[in-house]
């Protein structure tokens, strides 16, 4: 299969959707999570594997003593060291290349076998990009795909049908008020999640590579800006392109022989590229991520900024009647209205906006009209559970 095959199928998760289609039910930030960063790890951990890029990942010289093959193999499924002390040194006349030159027994060793479990890891990285997306989508059953079917979007119903449908989403948050508690607590928890998620991944590099992860990026940025006869490049310390391998076999007497052999990492030229972009990347995704913890927690406790969003992201009413509206919701019922007006268009929900506040303003909640049942609004807002589930946002 090509590489560019194997990429097209997780184009998917960052495929253009369309509110005519899908229902929203997060923001950019977490979409940047389980779309984009997922992606990146995805698609790494294609090209890892491509052996059509690099050619095969391992390729070792030896004495003739030992079959290619079989040098290859051994070297690749245990592991290769380079000597840190020879990383600096004029090539080809004190070592043969950074990391390799002669050596005492006493001498410090840094063994490489991670070579082998990156497309693992990249694999297993990208899931747990995924996974607070998954635990969201289940919490949320397709709630906002349900109670906005035909007034989402451009997929909008003839004038008297769209009304009749607005009035009973109207009704319908009037009489789930102060009920939606719940259903934010899974979002904001799932955000938490997010931001737990980039820093948990930070330390799984770090410690995947040894301890060099964390400063791996600077240490790049430093070497670009030195002088090129004195500096040592970070990315061939950690991602070493030639190697050593030590192969041991019994000789015909019975006694032990000890084959060296240099191994040709190509494999390296991309991962040293893939975890620089992952070190940028992870952190403008922990910058973004503190970003929408410290907003969804200004969500929760002030609700002057719940005021702030209505008027000025959705334009809608005045600062009076915004607050007053806000005074009698809780979190969890501006979280679904909020959540409404990304799947709307602005005249709807304004209208929308305009008729609730002044239901909530007028009376006691006790002479409202009794709402639908669940089993009413089921042929109005498409009910197949399975099917929700297939078309709410994935």
């Amino acid at each position: 299969m090509s590489v560019l095959a194997m990429v097209s199928s997780v184009a998917g998760f960052v495929k253009v959707r369309y509110l005519l289609d899908k229902a929203v039910i997060d923001n950019f930030i977490f979409r940047t999570h389980y779309r984009v960063t997922t992606t990146i790890f995805f698609v790494s951990c294609i090209l890892v594997t491509a052996n059509n890029l690099i050619g095969e990942p391992i390729n070792c010289i030896a004495d003739g003593g030992v079959p290619e093959h079989v040098i290859n193999t051994f070297c690749w499924i245990t592991y290769t060291f380079s000597i840190p002390g020879k990383m600096v040194g004029h090539l080809n006349s004190h070592v043969a290349h950074p990391g390799l030159g002669p050596y005492a027994p006493e001498d410090e060793k840094t063994y490489h076998s991670y070579y082998q479990w990156v497309p693992f890891m990249l694999f297993f990285q990208g899931i747990l990009f995924y996974v607070p997306h998954w635990i969201w989508k289940n919490w949320e059953e397709g709630k906002i795909r349900m109670i906005t079917d035909g007034i989402r979007g451009s997929a909008i119903a003839t004038s008297p049908e769209r009304k009749e449908r607005q009035q009973r989403l109207i009704q319908y948050i009037i009489d789930t008020l102060h009920m939606h508690n719940n259903y934010a607590f899974g979002y904001f928890f799932c955000e938490l999640l997010n931001f737990l998620n980039v820093f948990l991944n930070m330390f799984i590099i770090d410690t995947f590579l040894n301890g060099t992860f964390m400063t791996y990026g600077t240490e790049v940025l430093q070497f670009i800006s030195m002088n090129q006869e004195n500096r040592t490049d970070p990315m061939i310390e950690i991602f070493p392109r030639v190697t050593k391998c030590t192969f041991h076999k019994f000789g015909p007497s019975g006694s032990i022989q000890t084959h060296d052999a240099l191994c040709v990492l190509a494999l390296n030229i991309l991962n040293e590229k893939i975890y620089i972009v992952f070190w940028f990347w992870l952190i403008i995704l922990a910058v973004l991520s503190t970003f929408a913890l410290f907003y969804s927690l200004a969500l929760i406790m002030l609700p002057a900024i719940r005021e702030i969003i209505l008027v000025r992201r959705f334009r809608f009413g005045t600062p009076s009647g915004v607050s007053a509206l806000i005074n009698k919701i809780e979190i969890g019922d501006f979280l679904l209205l909020h959540f409404l007006g990304q799947n709307m268009s602005m005249l709807c929900y304004g209208e929308l906006l305009d008729e609730l506040s002044n239901k909530l303003h007028i009376g006691s909640m006790s002479n409202t009209p009794t709402a639908p049942s669940t089993m009413e609004l089921n042929p109005i807002y498409a009910s197949d559970k399975h099917k929700l589930h297939k078309e709410t946002e994935a």
